[in-house]
């Protein structure tokens, strides 16, 4: 299996109007609009889910698996997401939500938020031993990870090499209930997800951390089976292992707090995150410690596949502040190798950007390139059906379309 396999954003050609709203928002020009409909470059897709954030006709469908799937296994492990707890309203408790995870199909819980505050934790001692690059660039956010693998790679070496807590939780998760003596083939644990670049991340077989998880499900399907069962629970049993910390990573600036470092940047939403990323490349950030970066508006909590506004569902999590602990967890050498929180691999991630593997044919591509993009109109108006005058120019070049279609160019030759 390979990358171009695993699609995290489908599209509904019976919706999709051809309005180009997506491909000028896509942040590595994964859009073209061919023949009056919008089609996914799925070697450049990074899984952001801008996409499906923007279509006003709701065209565009992220994929994850379906609930059904947990069936499958006879041991079934829910491993929630900080962001679930924000959408919804008035909880007083995060055990509610687990409890009601267990009435609806799964027979244990592990939270993302464990994971969580084990992962600032180990940044923090990484840091204080000075082994990391600055400005150091968490890892957390895989599309922002694969965006600076893709278009960044001059700073690839400032990201830290630890896998993103939901990594961290779906192993502990696995091994809590091999340790009570469920057979390896029982187990399924599932990954309840706010976005579709976790989804990409943990099915993809090139990106660090991928199959560790049996399934990744969408917030959103799972509230809207929550919310029956919750009022009919009476006995809430304690089962959150999380402190504020662990939940504080659903919204922008909370892995920040959890490093303890008065030197940090937090961004949210793609815009923000290219700002931030070109600032680097311009060595402007010199004065910075780490920088979180978060593809999604407001942080996880602003995922396409939750169902709260993300600025209610971040002011609903700050609410725990005066009720749980400011963190449970704390990392204990002697139970963990120290390869447990580092990436087995880098992302492999394609060099979408040579325009050949000869260099020579490649250096001709360039000129021809330039070439056309001179004569073209710079208004990246995307009539044409490519995000930017550049970005057509290339495409005729390789073959994709062909010139005529630049309007300008058209009315000239008429």
């Amino acid at each position: 299996m390979d990358k171009k396999s695993v699609h995290t954003v489908m599209l509904d050609r019976d919706k999709c109007k051809g309005c180009i709203s997506c491909m000028k928002r896509c942040p590595t020009e994964a859009i073209r609009v061919r023949g009056g409909k919008a089609k996914v470059l799925y070697e450049r897709c990074i899984g952001c889910g801008e996409c499906v954030r923007i279509c006003p006709h709701q065209a565009k469908l992220p994929v994850y698996d379906s609930f059904d799937k947990i069936f499958d296994y006879k041991y079934r492990v829910a491993v929630p997401a900080p962001s679930l707890f924000g959408q919804f309203n008035n909880l007083k408790s995060v055990d509610l939500i687990l409890n009601g995870l267990l009435e609806i199909g799964f027979d244990d819980v592990y939270e993302v938020a464990v994971g969580a505050e084990l992962i600032s934790q180990k940044t923090r001692e990484l840091m204080e031993q000075g082994k990391l690059k600055k400005p150091i660039i968490s890892s957390a956010c895989p599309a922002v990870v694969e965006l600076i693998y893709m278009r960044y790679k001059g700073l690839t070496d400032h990201v830290v090499d630890l896998v993103a807590p939901a990594e961290v939780a779906l192993k502990l998760a696995r091994e809590k209930a091999l340790q009570k003596g469920i057979p390896a083939e029982d187990i399924g644990v599932f990954f309840i997800s706010p976005c579709p670049a976790k989804v990409f991340a943990l099915k993809n077989p090139v990106t660090a951390g991928s199959g560790v998880a049996d399934g990744v499900l969408s917030i959103s399907e799972l509230y809207f089976k929550l919310l029956p069962v919750l009022p009919k629970i009476k006995d809430v049993k304690p089962l959150s292992k999380t402190g504020v910390l662990g939940l504080r990573w659903a919204a922008c600036g909370g892995e920040c707090y959890g490093i303890e470092n008065e030197k940090y940047l937090a961004a949210d939403g793609m815009e923000n995150v290219i700002n931030v990323l070109r600032e680097m490349e311009n060595d402007s950030l010199n004065y910075i410690d780490f920088i979180e970066l978060g593809a999604c508006p407001s942080g996880c909590v602003g995922g396409v596949l939750n169902v709260e506004n993300p600025f209610a569902a971040r002011a609903r999590l700050r609410t725990f502040r005066h009720i749980l602990e400011p963190s449970k967890n704390a990392l204990d050498a002697s139970e963990f190798d120290e390869e447990f929180f580092h990436w087995d691999h880098e992302p492999e991630v394609e060099d979408i950007f040579r325009l050949d593997a000869d260099f020579a044919t490649a250096l001709k591509k360039m000129r021809e390139i330039e070439d056309l993009y001179a004569k073209l109109p710079h208004l990246d108006c995307g009539q044409c059906g490519a995000p930017s005058c550049r970005a057509f120019a290339e495409d005729v070049v390789n073959g994709d379309t062909i010139i005529e279609k630049c309007p300008k160019i058209k009315d000239e030759t008429d």
